[in-house]
């Protein structure tokens, strides 16, 4: 691959963005090898936790000026197209079934900010910057906002989507964008200590968890879902890595998995 590297060590994949030189900002061959290392990853019952990394001073600068240039001279087909692409990478990267962590280093900016947003856990260094900056260039962040408004919330959304300012990891991490603050020299112990932590957790659990949250976030307490969390329980109860980790625990052993 060009703009990415892919690591596996044991279960954890590392999936890191390596453009530098651009401040790892998107093209299309940048979205393109994301939704396909990310559906293969997903894909691989022995993957059980993928960080997002980038090397560099900037996490994600957001689009390619290159790239920018390019569009400029689309038709609205052709920007719709192109649109799509990135909203396919986003929805794969949101619904990789494998819990996915940021390792943030640097700056994060416009679609940048829509990559974290589809990450499961954000681990951030306290110098990192966030911004919104689309109304500065007279456009929208239209394919992330689904993410961006969940990960950051309505409110705080509504200002940094018109106003395009700067915000603090700080400031991320108050609004819930961000879930933990690092310095640089600690970044890698506490991204290592959540994979850690998933890594402990029943494989086929952890995955359902994750679709769990998915869907069941914002939705109404009908019948229809009471009924639909009844029977996720009752499936992973029957299951045998349910039976293993209760029985386990009971009997004060350890879980296949751990073995």
């Amino acid at each position: 691959m060009n703009t990415l590297t892919v690591q596996r060590h044991g279960a954890v994949a590392r999936v890191t963005l390596n453009r530098p030189e651009v401040r790892n900002a998107f093209n299309d061959a940048v979205i393109a090898e994301l939704t396909e290392t990310f559906t293969t990853l997903g894909q691989d019952p022995a993957v059980r936790a993928i960080v997002l990394a980038a090397e560099g001073k900037a996490f994600c600068a957001g689009a390619d000026l290159n790239w920018m240039k390019a569009m400029a001279g689309y038709s609205w087909e052709e920007n719709h197209a192109d649109a799509s692409k990135l909203a396919q990478m986003l929805w794969t990267l949101y619904r990789c079934p494998v819990p996915v962590i940021a390792r943030v280093q640097g700056d994060v900016y416009a679609g940048g900010v829509g990559l974290v947003s589809v990450c499961d856990i954000v681990v951030a260094v306290e110098s990192a910057g966030f911004c919104l900056s689309e109304a500065k260039l007279g456009l929208l962040p239209a394919t992330i906002a689904p993410y961006v408004v969940r990960a950051l919330g309505e409110q705080a959304s509504r200002r940094y989507f018109v106003t395009a300012e700067r915000f603090s990891a700080a400031e991320a991490h108050r609004l819930g964008l961000v879930h933990e603050l690092a310095t640089a020299e600690t970044l890698d112990a506490r991204v290592d200590a959540l994979t850690a932590a998933l890594l402990a957790n029943g494989p086929a659990a952890v995955r359902a968890c994750k679709r769990l949250v998915q869907d069941v976030a914002h939705r109404e307490i009908s019948p229809e879902l009471r009924d639909d969390t009844a029977r996720r329980i009752a499936d992973i109860r029957a299951s045998g890595e349910g039976r293993d980790g209760v029985q386990s625990f009971l009997n004060k052993g350890k879980p296949g998995w751990l073995l």
